[in-house]
């Protein structure tokens, strides 16, 4: 690790001998998979350091919260977290206290927290993970509070990760958005884009399938503008195809797609692959092109669908989920009706839907409401509503058809294994422990609006 010298581990971990017991780190992290992801890295530099990881707060000499700031109030929750950390840190005035990730990138955190809660004497910036060691090091010699926030471009490749998982791993290939969505703070507290060459992405995901990892989950704010930046001249296709080619089991899931670089060229390597999920997560945000307009989303609904008629021309049962966003500040009864007819036109797997809250720092959040609150909830209710009947029908697609599951996880309660298929839907079939982590087939016999049901096949 460049920031890591030799020089740094050493003087940590002449601290660490210091200790009467073998010294503990407690990473959470919150938000996006993306965080989820740097917390596997934070986790790695401690115990490249020689700290032991605990999930016990309490017994822990180290805490990091890896906080997402997307939304407002799950940042409230996690000043809550903090805060309820003073009674360990009095019993502990050795421990160090840490907040990372995008939500240390805010000003108004940063005060906040120097205020309020001086025990948190180590803030670390999105891009500033490198400097987690010498910020240690300089809180062991004394110094009170540290802050490190510049972007240091992209994450050394040799930094090591603490999977958490054995058989699913994710896999960032670039970093940061430049589309500047009125109502998101991402571009702000990640940056500009940045790509990691197809060699580091292919090297890693080559490495954890030969581990025997059976799902790669590739991220991205907008994984579509992939190649930004790279002196070799490539985009996300192409990567997807290089990919595909590694031999194995295994499948290739990615993740966030923007509708305004999703191509043709896309849908048609992910159809004819052997490995990429047949299932593409592209949020719309909203169906009316007034409001996509003031989102700054840079699409029209027409210029999506053509996306949408275009894949199920070649695969009508393709399958689509999608992000809504109600009651954006300048929606009204008539845009929501066109995202209904959004929703009824495209036949979405799944929705991930989200009341809009405003987000301080954002344009957005600077416009007035048009609608009240009960008739944005209401209109959150109509639309789910709706969905649920949309994916319980559209669902029935694959009753009678064998499917590849990957078994995530196992309930001793129901005998049922929970998982996905290739094709991106929820499926619960009869198994046992063992066969968590493993590509399954199973035959779907029943659709319910939020997964499958079915019974393992002998493997063909």
């Amino acid at each position: 690790m460049a920031e890591n010298s030799m020089q740094t581990r050493e003087g940590i971990r002449a601290v660490l001998e210091t200790f009467r017991h073998t010294p503990k780190a407690h990473v959470q992290s919150f938000g996006c998979q993306l965080n989820f992801c740097d917390g596997e890295k934070y986790k790695g530099i401690l115990q490249d350091l020689g700290y032991e990881l605990t999930e016990t707060p309490e017994e822990a000499d180290v805490i990091l919260y890896n906080a997402c700031a997307v939304r407002a109030h799950a940042e409230s929750r996690v000043i809550g977290r903090l805060g309820a950390l003073k009674p360990i840190y009095d019993k502990n005035p050795r421990l160090i206290v840490g907040l990372c990730g995008c939500m240390a990138e805010e000003q108004e955190v940063r005060a906040l927290l120097k205020k309020s809660y001086p025990f948190v004497k180590l803030i670390l910036g999105a891009g500033a993970m490198e400097r987690l060691p010498e910020s240690l090091l300089a809180v062991y010699r004394g110094e009170k509070h540290r802050e490190s926030l510049e972007f240091a471009g992209l994450p050394d490749e040799t930094l090591p990760t603490v999977r958490t998982s054995s058989f699913q791993a994710s896999v960032p290939v670039m970093y940061g958005c430049n589309n500047f969505c009125t109502y998101c703070i991402v571009p702000y507290v990640r940056g500009r884009e940045r790509s990691r060459t197809p060699e580091a992405v292919e090297q890693e995901v080559r490495g954890l399938i030969e581990q025997g990892y059976r799902e790669i989950l590739l991220l991205g704010q907008n994984v579509n503008s992939y190649g930004r930046g790279l002196q070799t001249e490539i985009g996300f296709p192409e990567l997807l195809r290089r990919l595909d080619a590694i031999p194995g089991d295994y499948f290739i899931r990615f993740m966030s797609s923007h509708p305004k670089d999703a191509t043709p060229e896309l849908i048609d390597t992910m159809l004819h692959s052997q490995h990429i999920e047949h299932h593409l997560h592209l949020p719309v945000q909203c169906g009316s092109n007034r409001v996509l307009k003031e989102m700054n989303r840079n699409y029209t609904s027409e210029k999506y669908l053509e996306l949408i008629d275009y894949t199920r021309g070649i695969a009508p049962d393709f399958g689509f989920s999608s992000d809504i966003i109600v009651g954006f500040p300048t929606e009204t009864e008539a845009d929501f009706q066109d995202t209904m007819r959004m929703i009824e036109y495209v036949r979405y797997d799944n929705l991930y839907t989200f009341i809009y809250s405003p987000r301080s720092g954002t344009k957005a959040a600077e416009m007035p409401f048009v609608s009240s609150q009960e008739e944005i909830s209401d209109r959150m209710r109509r639309l789910l509503a709706r969905q649920r009947e949309i994916s319980e029908a559209f669902n029935r697609r694959f009753i009678g058809k064998t499917v590849r599951f990957l078994a995530e996880k196992f309930d001793p309660d129901t005998k049922l294994l929970l998982g996905k298929t290739r094709e991106g839907l929820v499926l619960e079939a009869p198994g046992s422990e063992q066969d968590v982590g493993k590509l399954l087939h199973v035959t779907v016999t029943d659709a319910k609006n939020w997964a499958l049901t079915g019974e393992q096949q002998p493997l063909i």
